[in-house]
């Protein structure tokens, strides 16, 4: 072993050991040291051999300040891993490309009579040697091969877990977004203090105060709030991501209960989900496969039982009473299901995954995730992004998640804060023990498990591969439902761990970990902001009041430039950030951000401010599976009427709110725009400098509704979004058209995957008009800029 590995071998928390040979020269050259682990367990670690020196002068000195600086170490080295945000995942193995490496399992419980089979009991079969011939690639290295029972085998096959997602190209530009991060906020705030400045200086000069100036700017520092925290927390991602991508090898692996939970789905979408699970390349007796169903659906019940119906042994069925005392729904199921795994044959498994009812996972799914955990003992849970084959073309409404799987996820991880995205995960079945089984009290139980495990001192891992593919929901009325549910459990996380700031549940959080959890959580709570900035413009407008106020000409010509920069700078940031999800997606999820603020915040209003006398109620959760697509909007031939769904949209769905705000901040624009256009009293405090009246009006129109980026315009754009959906819903294939069926070697019925066509993100020429648009808009912005040398 290489000396430079020796350290970091010393601080993993699992005995580990390097497969390829050493020669004995290599061996003899090196000193062996003896390191102990909390499991009783013994490592050898190799290190540079030890040179002696002379008592010198220099020597004895080097003998007093050892300690002081062997002390100083100590400390710093304590503070800098409380705080340090750049270090490696912890347990990460310094595997090269291809290699392989031995893991001792002597860490989990013994579970020798663990089968996931039914109608099988422990030593009926004979276990398989831990390491087949053939489950060793051969490799330009020479491997040792070992048969010890206790032992998992992992291999390397690249350094990035994401190393298909992204070109080399858009990797090395990516990772200049931390810089382009701050010379946005840079010029966003000069910009932002500059207009404040000059609006006192404004007000000093004709003694009066510009309260709407004033109510928009404080409501644009609302909004500004969670951007800036979001913008810095991913400033902090200095040096990138570093989490390799791994593979569990051969027959010896641990033993994993999978569930699937489900509530008034679709009979079929569920076995499908369930063959597919029971369809990984995973050994039969090593995992079985439980559907929790709380519908009680008989025949999905047929389904799972009935031997005709497939072939997989290792298949159960549970539906958990309903003695009439609250279920705690989704993780009431979760926690059922951890309870009746430890009356199994075998017991509990090691690991606990679980899937939503509609995600396919793919053949490798456990092979690529469990690595992660098994070689860090402290690591409790690993989850792969959530990602759908049924996603309209354009995906008008955003219902994709790329922005946050592949954006946000990853940059938690690399700073140690990876979340529970809520289906495909693994997690430690210790871990969970150790923190009570699922948490109550929250409609986001994925977000708040992981949260504790954080709190608790576990770490967790975010694997960025696609390794399951669901759906989503195939109505407006499902989506609304299904976002504001994770905005209401999201807030209910958050109460429950104090916004991860104090309290026992958070105790052994690291500061980036506090951080994280707080930024991501209060962040819900502004959009109470985002919806009072949307009417700030049009009333701000409709009062006849100035946008920007200004006491010289040269002021007016600062800020016309500052806020050019900004935009240059947000722009270039922008698409450098969307990289990973790309940059029309990301775009749409922005306008997203907007139309979707006035459910959020009704939402957030309703569930946690308003009380039960007024309207406010207890948010109830609904299965993203069954909810009702009475519209039918995505479904060419039963499409209801137009008539009706507008109806459905704007009045049930409270679309009218969008269609009210387009036409108030469109009639406050014109009217705006008549005010200086019949206004013959247009007065500038610079009078040493003639003015014609065409320039006269031209200032008035820019300090007022045309001030860049019209962001009246903007918002108008998002909110005609339902609208348009309203309008012209996308039609989406059946779901026979978008998987296909595998045949089984074995017999039986096989499981139904996404062809690869269902898995691309889809776009049409139609989404290069909302890109039109940002481009005029910044066009605009530019003539003002080149105006601005003329003023």
């Amino acid at each position: 072993m290489a000396a430079s590995e020796s350290s970091t071998f010393a601080s993993r928390a699992y005995p580990t050991e390097s497969i390829q040979s050493q020669s004995e020269e290599e061996n003899d050259s090196v000193k062996r040291d003896f390191y102990p682990f909390h499991e009783g367990k013994n490592v050898f670690v190799t290190t540079t051999p030890y040179q002696g020196h002379r008592r010198s002068l220099g020597g004895k000195m080097n003998s007093i300040s050892a300690p002081a600086g062997a002390a100083i170490r100590r400390a710093s080295h304590i503070v800098f891993n409380s705080v340090n945000m750049f270090r490696e995942p912890e347990g990460t193995f310094d595997l090269q490309i291809n290699e392989v490496r031995r893991v001792s399992a002597s860490y989990f419980r013994p579970n020798t009579h663990f089968d996931g089979r039914r109608n099988t009991f422990a030593g009926e079969l004979g276990r398989k040697p831990s390491l087949q011939p053939a489950d060793i690639p051969e490799l330009a290295s020479i491997v040792r091969a070992d048969d010890d029972p206790d032992d998992f085998i992992i291999q390397r096959l690249a350094d990035h877990d994401d190393i298909d997602h992204m070109a080399p190209w858009k990797r090395y530009l990516y990772a200049t977004s931390p810089l382009w991060g701050v010379l946005t906020l840079g010029s966003y705030f000069s910009y932002l203090v500059m207009r404040i400045l000059i609006m006192v200086h404004a007000q000093n000069a004709v003694n009066k105060i510009f309260w709407l100036a004033w109510t928009f700017i404080a409501v644009e520092f609302g909004v500004a709030i969670p951007m800036v925290m979001h913008r810095v927390w991913s400033m902090l991602i200095v040096r990138g991501r570093r989490r390799p991508k791994l593979r569990l090898l051969g027959n010896q692996v641990p033993s994993v209960d999978v569930v699937i939970t489900c509530c008034g789905e679709d009979a079929d979408l569920v076995f499908n989900t369930a063959l597919a699970a029971c369809n990984i390349d995973y050994p039969a007796d090593r995992f079985r496969v439980m559907v929790l169903d709380d519908g009680a659906s008989a025949r999905l019940k047929t389904l799972v039982e009935d031997p005709n119906k497939h072939t997989f042994s290792n298949m159960y069925y549970y539906s958990r009473p309903n003695p009439g005392v609250p279920h705690h729904f989704k993780v009431g199921n979760l926690n059922y299901a951890l309870a009746q795994t430890k009356l199994l044959p075998g017991g509990a498994a090691n690991f606990f995954a679980a899937l939503d009812a509609d995600m396919i996972p793919t053949k490798d799914w456990l092979r690529a995730l469990l690595p992660h955990m098994l070689q860090d003992n402290k690591c409790s849970m690993a989850c792969p992004p959530q990602q759908f084959y049924n996603l309209p073309t354009d995906d008008l409404l955003c219902q994709s998640l790329d922005t946050f799987v592949h954006i946000s996820e990853p940059v938690k991880d690399a700073l140690g804060v990876a979340w529970c995205t809520g289906s495909g995960y693994v997690m430690r079945r210790d871990a969970l023990d150790s923190i009570g089984n699922f948490p109550l009290g929250s409609l986001a139980e994925d977000v708040c498990t992981s949260s504790m495990f954080l709190g608790a001192g576990w770490n967790t891992a975010f694997v960025h591969e696609p390794l399951q593919y669901g759906t989503v929901p195939d109505s407006f009325t499902g989506h609304l439902k299904q976002r504001t549910r994770w905005t209401i459990g999201k807030i209910q996380t958050s109460l429950k761990l104090r916004f991860c700031l104090f309290g026992p549940l958070v105790k052994q959080m690291s500061i980036m970990q506090k951080l994280s959890g707080f930024v991501y959580t209060i962040s819900s709570l502004f959009t109470i902001f985002l919806v009072m900035s949307l009417f700030t413009v049009p009333v701000v407008l409709y009062q006849g009041g100035t946008m920007v106020p200004y006491a010289t000409r040269a002021q007016l010509v600062l800020l016309i430039r500052l806020n050019f920069l900004a935009m240059i700078t947000g722009r270039i940031n922008e698409y450098i950030t969307y990289l990973p999800s790309g940059y029309f997606v990301g775009q749409r999820d922005a306008r997203s951000m907007l139309w979707m603020a006035p459910y959020h915040a009704m939402s957030v209003i309703q569930s946690f401010l308003l009380p039960s006398w007024l309207g406010g109620k207890i948010a109830v959760f609904t299965s993203s599976g069954s909810l009702s697509c009475e519209l039918n909007e995505r479904d060419k031939t039963l499409r209801a009427p137009l008539i009706r769904r507008l109806r459905v949209i704007l009045v049930d769905c409270k679309a009218w709110l969008h269609l009210t705000y387009i036409l108030f901040a469109l009639g406050s624009v014109v009217l705006s725009v008549y005010r200086v256009a019949v206004s013959t009293n247009n007065k500038h405090p610079d009078p040493s400098r003639h003015v014609t009246s065409t320039e006269s009006y031209l200032l008035d129109i820019l300090t007022h509704a045309g001030w860049p980026p019209m962001l009246w315009l903007v918002c108008m754009m998002s909110c005609w979004v339902p609208i348009q959906y309203a309008l012209f819903p996308p039609t989406v294939p059946s779901v026979d058209v978008l998987l296909k069926r595998e045949e089984r070697k074995e017999g039986g019925l096989g499981p139904a995957y996404p062809t690869e066509e269902a898995k691309k993100t889809k776009q049409s020429k139609t989404h290069i008009f909302h890109e039109i648009q940002y481009t005029a808009l910044c066009l605009y912005q530019a003539v003002v800029f080149a105006w601005s040398f003329y003023l």
